[in-house]
């Protein structure tokens, strides 16, 4: 979306403003959250331990490889990577990228990642390291401005799918066979609503599953004068050669600032999707899950968490290779067990789940950040204002 700060009414809360604005110019250098501040909630609770990201540049996005390596991104070009479970984070900026914000990073390994800028100085851009990010190489910019493209999504290193915001009529949906070149594939998907746009608000607006399956997930504004917004689903179970759209119960609002914003899938056919009302100040309808490949979607319960979920993830599921891991699962999608969890996050607070959705605990205290992703069933990675990132052991 057309950066989601553009679309903040002046009702949302402070917090939520401040962390879209993010940090000033030359807001650069070490430093985060103290480490000796260690939370260890109660229970079956997490593990909550700060880390140092070696900059204050807000943090937008993260994508963990596993329990040891992670790939965070943010504004003025900034990039950080940890390959020791994050005892240490290397950061640094894309040469000739100053101004530019990475509002999502796809992590392949220690030494491979790629960026994807939003359009701010210049057109939206897709960068790929394969040194650890000694060098940075351009794959594609965006023919202009007015293309905004908000999240991708990698079936494999070489292969992914990237949403754009509506324009012209189609949704200007690239995909990459090669993990070099760039091809838009916005004709084989459904027309789009007047206004629908993903949102670029951590980088999980898109999911892969296996080898073919993707989502895609927007938000609409009111097609009809005293309408409400509308959340979509765009699906493909073949690489992106045909596409079909499905609506969704997230709460979209009534003024084009909500609805889904995070997507995942832990099999073929069971994922969630998170999201909501960045102008509602209280809790809105923002959790659904899905058991049939994203087809449809019935609420769950709504994280503790007002306005909207930015960024949610499985702790360990859903990284499948397989073309459906649902072997074993009972109706419910059960087979992994009786804790399926969950962590949900937004400027405007932290929450976990342990079974799906159906049950959520805040993490009191825990706000300002963008994005989540776990590398392991037990570790994973929070990052939001000022360079913060904080680990996460179940």
């Amino acid at each position: 979306m057309k950066d989601v700060s553009f679309r903040i009414t002046a009702g949302l809360l402070t917090a939520v403003v401040l962390l879209v604005l993010g940090c000033g110019p030359g807001e650069h250098g070490a430093g985060s959250a103290s480490s000796e501040q260690e939370a260890l909630h109660s229970g079956s609770g997490p593990k909550l331990t700060p880390q140092n990201s070696g900059t204050t540049a807000g943090l937008i996005a993260i994508s963990a490889v596993n329990a040891r390596v992670a790939w965070a991104s943010g504004r003025f070009g900034t990039w950080a990577v940890t390959t020791d479970g994050g005892k240490t984070w290397r950061s640094g900026v894309v040469p000739g990228a100053e101004t530019f914000q990475f509002r999502d990073v796809q992590a392949v390994s220690e030494d491979v990642a790629y960026l994807l800028s939003i359009p701010i100085t210049a057109p939206s851009r897709i960068y790929k390291t394969v040194d650890g990010g000694n060098t940075w190489t351009l794959q594609f910019e965006a023919a202009s401005l007015d293309f905004f493209y908000d999240c991708f999504a990698f079936w494999d290193p070489r292969s992914a799918v990237v949403l754009g915001d509506s324009i012209n009529g189609r949704l200007p949906v690239l995909r990459t066979l090669d993990g070099n070149t760039w091809q838009d594939i916005g004709d084989n998907l459904p027309p789009p609503l007047t206004g629908e746009a993903g949102f670029a608000a951590g980088g999980t607006c898109a999911a892969t599953q296996g080898h073919r399956r993707a989502w895609l997930t927007t938000g609409a504004p009111p097609q009809t004068a005293g309408g409400a917004g509308t959340t979509r689903v765009f699906f493909t179970t073949d690489r992106g050669q045909t596409w079909g759209v499905t609506t969704a119960p997230i709460t979209a609002g009534v003024d084009g600032a909500g609805g889904g914003f995070s997507i995942a899938f832990r099999s073929a056919r069971h994922g969630f999707l998170a999201g909501g009302d960045l102008a509602a100040t209280g809790v809105v309808d923002n959790f659904a899950r899905s058991r049939d490949g994203g087809r449809t979607w019935e609420l769950g319960t709504s994280a503790p968490i007002p306005g909207a979920i930015f960024t949610a993830a499985y702790a360990g599921h859903g990284r499948g290779d397989g073309e459906d891991d649902d072997q074993g699962e009972d109706e419910d999608g059960h087979g992994h067990g009786p804790s399926i969890r969950v962590v949900a996050t937004a400027p405007t607070g932290t929450a976990w789940s342990p079974d799906e959705g159906r049950s959520w605990k805040l993490l009191e205290g825990l706000s300002g950040f963008w994005a989540v992703d776990f590398g392991s069933q037990q570790t994973g990675w929070l990052v939001g204002v000022n360079g913060t990132i904080t680990r996460i052991d179940f």
